[in-house]
């Protein structure tokens, strides 16, 4: 009976303590990767939203006009993930006028403003080199009248997307080594209660592989757990924050949602695992002494 009570307790070191740690370790790190996450979103719906404004040549015919929508389409630089907006002339002094209050066509007696179309550039062309580019070989398409975007809004965005990068990611590498730091310590003190237990084993013969194997196994398992844990609170509180806010659905990313949850759950096992591996071996390396 005893020998059965000891196989039992051996490798079973305190199951809620590890878990709740490991749970809220990776919980805390998934929030801000969450936030990371909504942030490089962010940064994706604000740059399709700035558009390069391209002004046609008055009296192209439709055929012309369907041409030059074509080579537009084809351009290497063209996010096709936004479709190209156009705007005719008439459209485009109805939404002056209404927004203005001023019909400014009864004084000047005709409509001086050009067709448009608007197309969203991919962000690795946001740069102000790669646009004077583009503008210029815009500019040289037959039918182009002029090609305008804000430069100075294009430059801000890179300039604070830039300087938020810099700063979650020192945000991230001191959490990742608080939550190392927290896994680990948490682990090794779980395994203090069974110190005695080890080298009993030890003074019997049993080998370090035989002794290490039901303790890196349990720690897979508690690493599965609170990862898994984790992903399913990090989830409950995505949802429930879309609800208190709407807007955030409009950051939702599907792929990087799940991409995360990964990571989290890889960490979990990859950490516990190897802080059991690490504090197995200094238990199984001190002296008698040094155990008490």
């Amino acid at each position: 009976m005893q020998r059965n009570a000891t196989r039992k307790k051996f490798g079973n070191y305190p199951f809620p303590g590890v878990i709740i740690s490991i749970t809220l370790a990776l919980l805390v790190a998934g929030l801000l990767g969450l936030l990371i996450a909504y942030a490089a979103q962010f940064e994706k719906v604000v740059r399709n939203q700035v558009r390069v404004q391209i002004y046609l040549k008055n009296g192209l015919t439709d055929n012309q006009r369907i041409q030059l929508e074509r080579k537009l389409e084809a351009l290497p630089f063209v996010n096709k993930s936004v479709p190209l907006q156009f705007i005719s002339k008439e459209e485009a002094a109805k939404n002056f006028i209404e927004q203005t209050g001023e019909d400014f066509t009864r004084f000047l007696g005709e409509n001086p403003l050009h067709d448009a179309y608007l197309i969203s550039i991919l962000p690795e062309y946001h740069t102000k080199e790669k646009l004077k580019d583009i503008s210029q070989q815009l500019q040289s398409l037959t039918g182009v009248f002029q090609v305008y975007y804000v430069q100075e809004l294009i430059e801000a965005i890179n300039q604070n997307a830039t300087r938020i990068a810099l700063l979650l990611a020192g945000i991230l590498a001191v959490l990742l080594l608080a939550v190392v730091m927290l896994i680990h310590n948490t682990i090794r003190l779980a395994l203090f209660s069974q110190r005695f237990l080890i080298r009993s084993m030890q003074l019997v013969g049993a080998t370090a592989g035989f002794i290490k194997r039901p303790f890196l196994l349990r720690a897979l398992l508690y690493g599965l757990i609170g990862g898994l844990l984790a992903s399913a609170s990090l989830y409950s509180l995505a949802r429930y924050g879309q609800k208190l806010v709407p807007e955030l659905t409009l950051l939702h990313n599907p792929s990087h949602e799940m991409t995360l949850f990964g990571i989290l759950i890889l960490a979990g096992i990859i950490l516990t695992f190897f802080s059991t591996f690490f504090a197995m071996r200094k238990y199984l390396n001190m002296s008698l002494d040094e155990l008490y």
